[in-house]
């Protein structure tokens, strides 16, 4: 990987912690974790969990406590992430735990904010990241096998998992040790291909659960999405409804735990976006507590962060869940953050019954149930479901009788008053923008340096047949140049060049000059295939062809067994008479130029051959730089690169990922457009900008902008459920701008029936005319308020007899 730093563990503490002695200090109190059929079991209580992913590569040390003390107001007990093995072992006994990588400062930055830790180790993790998590050199160890009964496999997956555990004891993190880690993963989601690997599935898997459990960490292990998890190892569920689709933990003795509930999905390039709404992912959260007492709940992703560098799976935007309760840039999603945090709150007020009380379950309707737990002493809380997406429902429950929205849960606190409904949201929403605060548009602002075509006498190695693109590559870079000779004897210049190929997309050129592309996409099944009408000259030609891969495979069965790069190469004539040039003498290239020159680091940057911009617009294959000072303040960065087509961007040497604005959804639009860059990565003058573009695009209309939630809004009625059990007769609206901002002005605001939500809105036939008069005095010029929803707040009654609702909207500044 360019210009990463790796450094040797001392020896001492490879031999001590392969021997399994911890080196932590002694005198700290450890904490006992252990479960039964309801729940994990800390220090002898049960407790109920609510728990967020957060990867600590996908964001900076920097960004890492203010997502943390997010995730704790947001009512999370447990921060959850993968374990990057290709991150931290990018070379065979080579390791790497700085920076963005250093899992132990990460994990202690959770202590120390008084959170727990679920570590999945793994060390398959899947993730939408390259190879699985695998290092690329795992693949090419002889006669391995990925994740199965397989020696050479098992002796490198021990060796990682075991230093992995053995840094966690030296460090005491582990909560037998007083640490926070209550809970550890080995493998993921194995369920899924262990029929593909016959007689070396099972047994595989109960080896790996037998391995981590001999670590001894003192804490319960767990395997997601397997059924056949062996004990003491905990099955989990992961999806979007585990209420309905969990069969429940394999014995009676394990706790209904749900590692990942998907808060909305990752993205790939050209597909649209997958929204999951606030009301959709509390319903699900709330079934199953209440059908599957379920006691642990992970978000996937609480916070979704960036794949910088290379480092997302196969066409996967670089974005990652940017939907999740907390966005890409670490700034609160508003409602999904706050309705989850109601949620939360209304949760554990019963914790009791929920966890010591007997579960009970009626059936209410055709579409409607009742799921009650219910103590000795008279605790209890009930929750009633309706399933029907479309069509309220009217009940009776315990002699009282409930509406209960479209697809929603209320929850009953005392099995008689609702105190929270997972359809009715009592959160703000926020409107995020971004603002363009400085601009490229200037053409002497750039240089451009042409990568171009290698020579054909220049390659690094030619073998008669078309080579496997990632055994070439290492998976360290996107580009690998396939060149061949064709002597062309017929008089007719115009062939057709045909090439399909198992990579994602493919860059032509013949004798130099670039003849066109093609690209594939997530759900192409089987080979791209670039057709293209060529001319050809009497005698020797050129022909080259630039593989690229836009990620690497992260999943399915013999993942060291995937072949990519082209697979035929052919030449056609008018006649459909075809020369096959698969098995010519071919020349590679393993990268591009200017990776070689590290021309996108200071010191490459300035020993490149950099020309004036001029016509340099709009061509493939050329760098481009520039200069720019980091905006004032502390919002967070991104470059808007929508003039671009495909490639890459580093700040300072720092990639922030790849982009690929080209590739339009079927709405017409970017997949992404916005690529954040890290405030950690910036310095406030002189920040070098360097792009490499392979299609065409054009670098005068980049940006740099500033992200900011600059608009929030509320919209709750008087028979709205009083939120968290809060004191109080009436509900209230509770507005707050984030990152130091105070409400400047209040745009719209009615009591009464307003039309609309919180982007399109109008006043209703009832509406009290001081209704902003009212919210003016109570928030402007305020960091938050809170104004509570009743006649009495807006100087009587605007239509009586009828129920009310207040909308409003303001600006942050």
């Amino acid at each position: 990987m360019v210009g990463m730093k790796y450094y040797y563990l001392n020896a001492a503490i490879i031999l001590l912690v392969s021997s399994g002695i911890s080196l932590s200090s002694a005198g700290v109190e450890g904490r006992e974790v252990t479960y039964d059929g309801r729940a994990l079991i800390v220090n002898g209580t049960r407790r109920i969990l609510f728990s967020g992913s957060i990867h600590y590569p996908r964001s900076t040390p920097e960004m890492w406590p203010s997502l943390i003390t997010k995730a704790k107001k947001g009512g999370l007990d447990v921060i959850q992430t993968y374990v990057f093995w290709n991150l931290h072992e990018p070379v065979q006994g080579q390791y790497n735990f700085q920076g963005r990588y250093d899992l132990v400062k990460f994990i202690k930055a959770i202590r120390d904010q008084g959170l727990y830790v679920s570590l999945r180790i793994g060390p398959f993790i899947e993730s939408e990241w390259r190879y699985g998590g695998f290092p690329f050199w795992l693949h090419d160890i002889p006669g391995i096998v990925f994740r199965s009964n397989n020696e050479h496999f098992k002796l490198h997956m021990q060796k990682f998992v075991t230093m992995i555990v053995n840094m966690m004891k030296e460090e005491g993190l582990y909560a037998s040790q007083g640490g926070p880690i209550i809970l550890s993963q080995i493998e993921n989601e194995y369920k899924m291909v262990e029929a593909a690997f016959h007689e070396n599935g099972p047994p595989y898997v109960r080896w790996a659960a037998s391995m981590a459990v001999g670590l001894k960490t003192g804490v319960p292990w767990m395997m997601c999405k397997q059924d056949d998890a062996p004990d003491p190892v905990i099955n989990t569920c992961n999806g979007l409804i585990c209420g309905e689709t969990f069969e429940g933990p394999n014995s009676p003795k394990k706790p209904a735990l749900w590692t990942e509930n998907w808060v909305s999905q990752y993205q790939v390039y050209g597909g649209e976006p997958y929204m999951r709404s606030a009301e959709d992912i509390a319903f699900a959260v709330a079934l199953f507590i209440a059908a599957k007492k379920g006691s642990f709940v992970n978000y996937y992703m609480y916070h979704g962060g960036t794949n910088f560098g290379k480092s997302a799976s196969s066409y996967v935007t670089t974005s990652y869940y940017d939907e999740a309760p907390l966005d890409e840039y670490g700034l609160i999603r508003q409602p999904k953050w706050g309705h989850l945090k109601d949620l939360h709150a209304v949760i554990k007020a019963s914790s009791e019954p929920l966890l010591w009380g007997k579960q009970s379950y009626s059936t209410l309707g055709k579409e409607q149930d009742s799921w009650v737990f219910q103590m000795e002493s008279g605790k209890c809380v009930a929750f009633l479901v309706n399933k029907d997406p479309r069509n309220d429902a009217h009940v009776h429950f315990r002699n009282n009788a409930y509406e209960l929205p479209s697809k929603s849960v209320s929850i009953l606190s005392d099995c008689k008053n609702v105190v929270f409904n997972t359809g009715k949201v009592g959160a703000q929403h926020g409107v995020r923008s971004a603002k363009a605060v400085q601009y490229f548009n200037r053409a002497e602002m750039w240089g451009a340096f042409m990568d171009g075509v290698p020579d054909i006498n220049g390659a690094s190695f030619k073998v008669n047949k078309l080579l496997e693109h990632m055994t070439q590559t290492k998976d360290v870079t996107d580009y690998l140049w396939y060149t061949t000779s064709y002597k062309h004897t017929s008089s007719d210049d115009q062939q057709t060049l045909y090439v399909s190929s198992l990579a994602h997309v493919i860059h032509a050129f013949v004798n130099g000059a670039y003849i066109g592309s093609s690209h594939g996409s997530h759900d192409l099944k089987g080979d791209l295939v670039l057709w293209k009408p060529i001319s050809l000259k009497k005698g020797q030609n050129t022909i080259s062809l630039l593989s690229v891969m836009v990620g690497s495979p992260d999943s399915g069965p013999y993942l060291e067994s995937r072949v990519t790069g082209l697979r035929r190469v052919r030449i056609i004539n008018k006649k459909k008479q075809t020369v096959d040039l698969s098995t010519y003498l071919w020349r590679y290239q393993v990268g591009l130029s200017g990776e070689g020159r590290k021309i996108y680091t200071p010191e490459g940057s300035t020993k490149s051959d950099w020309k004036p911009i001029k016509n340099s617009t709009d061509q493939p294959l050329i760098w481009y730089k520039t200069m720019f000072n980091a905006p004032p303040g502390t919002d967070p960065v991104a470059l808007n690169l929508g003039s671009m087509g495909k490639g890459e961007a580093w700040i300072n040497g720092e990639s922030i990922g790849r982009y690929w604005v080209s590739f339009k959804t079927s709405k017409g639009q970017p997949s992404q457009s916005l690529y954040h860059v890290p405030r950690s990565f910036l310095k406030p003058s002189g920040n070098l900008l360097v792009l490499f573009e392979e299609m065409g695009g054009n670098p005068l209309s980049i940006s740099v902008n500033t992200i900011s939630v600059n608009q929030v809004c509320s919209k709750v009625s008087e028979s709205h459920y009083r939120p968290v059990l809060t004191r109080g007769r009436h509900p209230h609206v509770h507005l707050q701008c984030y990152g130091r901002r105070n409400i400047s002005s209040i745009e719209f605001a009615s009591y009464g029936s307003p039309i609309g939500d919180c982007l399109s809105y109008s006043v209703g036939d009832c509406h009290s005319d001081l209704s902003k008069a009212v919210l003016e005095k109570a928030c402007k010029g305020k960091g938050k308020c809170a104004v509570p929803i009743s006649a009495k707040s807006f100087g009587g009654d605007p239509c009586p007899g009828t129920s009310k609702t207040l909308l409003v909207v303001a600006k942050c500044m």
